[in-house]
C-alpha cells in the first residue's frame, strides 16, 4: 500500500472495527446479568469520526471500547515522530482504545490500545507510517500468579513476531506508565510501543490483531478467576482511592488523551477511560495506608522478569 485511497482506508478501518467487536464480545462474557450498553457514532468536523461503546454491569463497573478514524493537516505534537518525512504534515490516524474498571477490587483494571498513523503527502501518497499500542494491568490486590500469567502471555504473543520485542516493549511500558509526581508505577506493566514499522503495513496490522487478541483472552481469564471473590467495604475503599492514580496519569501524562484533545476529538470518548467512581481522601485511613504499602512494594518490582 503506497496510497491512501477510499478503498484502502475502508480496508484499514475494517481491521480496527473488527478488533472493537471482538473486544466487546469478550467483555460481554464476564457479566452474570445482561449489561447496559450505550453506543455513539460520531463525526468530526475536520475529517473522520468513530464509534464509542460504553458497557456497565455487575462484573465490569465500566468498560469503554472506542474506535476512531480521523484525518488532519497538522499532526498533534503529542504524536509527532522523531522526524517527519513530509512537509505537508497531513495525516490519518486509526485506532481502538479499551479500558475496563471491574466492580470487584480483587479484579484488576486493564487498558489496551492499538493504532496506526499514516503521514500523507501530495495526492494522499503514504510517505511515512507507524503503529503503536500495547496493554497494561493495574491491580489493587496483586498476586504473583496473576502478574506472571499477564507477562508470560504477552511474551508468548510477541515472540511469534520478533523475540526481541517483549523485552523492549515491557521496559517501555514500565517507563511510560509511571507517575513521576508520586514516584510510582501505575501497575504491573505489560507491553507498550510506539512509532514501530513491523515489516510492511499488512504485517504490522497482523501484529496489532495479535496484541488485541492476547489482551482480551488473558484479561477475561483473569477476571473470571477473581470476579466471585468476596470483598469488604475496606477493600472497596482502597479500590476507589487507588483509582485516583489512574485518573492522574490519564489526565496529566497519557499521550492518547493529549492526542485526542489536540486533534479536536470527541471529548466524552477521550475521557471514557475515567473510572465511574473514585476518591481522593484528604486523610488516609489505616486500611488504605496498610494496603498501599503492600501494593507499592509489589508493583515496584520488574514483573517482566518474573515470568512463570
Amino acid at each position: 500500500m503506497n496510497k491512501l485511497t477510499n478503498k484502502e482506508l475502508k480496508k484499514l478501518e475494517s481491521v480496527f472495527t473488527k478488533i472493537q467487536r471482538d473486544i466487546e464480545n469478550g467483555i460481554n462474557t464476564l457479566f452474570t446479568s445482561p449489561p447496559i450498553r450505550v453506543a455513539k457514532v460520531w463525526k468530526r468536523d475536520q475529517g473522520g469520526g468513530g464509534k464509542s461503546i460504553s458497557i456497565t454491569g455487575d462484573t465490569i463497573e465500566k468498560a469503554a471500547i472506542n474506535f476512531s478514524s480521523i484525518s488532519g493537516k497538522q499532526l498533534p505534537q503529542s504524536s509527532i515522530a522523531e522526524e517527519l518525512k513530509t512537509k505537508s504534515h497531513k495525516f490519518h490516524a486509526i485506532g481502538v482504545s479499551v479500558i475496563a474498571h471491574p466492580m470487584n477490587p480483587f479484579c484488576a483494571t486493564s487498558h489496551m490500545n492499538v493504532r496506526i498513523f499514516l503521514e500523507l503527502g501530495k495526492n494522499n501518497l503514504i510517505e511515512n507510517w507507524w503503529i503503536g499500542g500495547g496493554f497494561d494491568l493495574t491491580p489493587f490486590f496483586p498476586t504473583k500468579n496473576e502478574s506472571s500469567i499477564w507477562h508470560a502471555n504477552a511474551k508468548g504473543c510477541l515472540d511469534n513476531f520478533d523475540p526481541k520485542y517483549y523485552k523492549k516493549f515491557a521496559k517501555h511500558c514500565d517507563e511510560y506508565f509511571y507517575l513521576p509526581h508520586r514516584k510510582e508505577k501505575r501497575g504491573i506493566g505489560g507491553v507498550f510501543f510506539d512509532q514501530l514499522q513491523h515489516k510492511k503495513i499488512e504485517d504490522s496490522l497482523d501484529l496489532l490483531n495479535a496484541i488485541a487478541n492476547c489482551y482480551i483472552e488473558t484479561y477475561v481469564s483473569l477476571v473470571n478467576s477473581n470476579k466471585n471473590q468476596k470483598f469488604t467495604a475496606d477493600d472497596r475503599e482502597f479500590q476507589l482511592y487507588r483509582r485516583g492514580r489512574y485518573v492522574e496519569f490519564n489526565l496529566l501524562f497519557d499521550r492518547g488523551t493529549k492526542f485526542g484533545i489536540e486533534s479536536n476529538g470527541r471529548t466524552d470518548s477521550i475521557l471514557a477511560s475515567m473510572p465511574p467512581a473514585v476518591n481522593w481522601p484528604f486523610r488516609l485511613s489505616k486500611n488504605i495506608i496498610k494496603n498501599e504499602s503492600k501494593l507499592l512494594r509489589f508493583i515496584n518490582k520488574n514483573w517482566n522478569q518474573h515470568i512463570l
